[in-house]
């Protein structure tokens, strides 16, 4: 459900109802856990797949029970694998791609995904709240345009990172810098993000024309 952010009109803002956290979950956010994801698509696909392959062994094994010749495709797959030998290079290929295939189902089930999405302080035990890490950059580049002396500025945000380029076009650049570094520091601090991101800021003067 999109929502407000902390301390004013924030897009990206997701709250999600969960059951009682742990006690260890507390306002500092140090237990703040990231969002899982659902992977509705890849789990829909794999159920999809599983429930053809399924559905046509059962077909071809109620025929044979039925007295009717099995299908001509398990028969060229039965007798293939009786004459290929384990070192043969179709069947290493097979091997390969079942091995990834596995190997990306497990990364899919042990990864929480959702990487788009910061995890905030929780001030009430039943709701977890996130801000999209766009909605956050957003954020921080209209409060970095209100310094004196930014011309532009670009933010990106990461987990762990608030990386942000200014062009300034009069004033010191350390001074710009550090307005920067305080109204940044200022304002992360008000998103109430579980881990805020740590500012880096470089600021430059504008590139000559011609």
């Amino acid at each position: 459900m999109s929502g407000s952010g902390p301390g004013g009109a924030t897009p990206g803002t997701v709250l999600e109802k969960t059951p009682p956290p742990a006690p260890d979950d507390g306002a500092a956010g140090g237990g703040a856990r990231r969002f899982w994801s659902a992977r509705r698509i890849s789990a829909g696909l794999l159920a999809l797949l599983l429930l053809v392959v399924a559905a046509l062994f059962l077909y071809d094994i109620a025929a044979v029970r039925a007295d009717r010749p099995a299908m001509s495709w398990r028969r060229e797959l039965t007798d293939q694998l009786a004459r290929r030998p384990l070192d043969d290079l179709w069947v290493l290929v097979g091997a390969g791609v079942a091995t990834v295939l596995g190997l990306w189902l497990l990364l899919l089930a042990l990864t929480p995904g959702l990487r788009s999405l910061l995890p905030m302080r929780r001030t009430h035990p039943d709701v977890r709240a996130g801000l999209d890490r766009d909605a956050a950059a957003v954020v921080l580049r209209d409060r970095a345009m209100e310094v004196a002396g930014v011309r532009s500025v670009r933010v990106r945000v990461t987990r762990r990172r608030a990386d942000v380029r200014a062009v300034s076009h009069f004033r010191e650049l350390d001074e710009v810098r550090a307005d920067l570094g305080a109204v940044l520091d200022n304002t992360i601090g008000r998103m109430a993000l579980a881990r805020p991101p740590v500012p880096a800021v470089r600021v430059r003067r504008p590139g000559r024309k011609g």
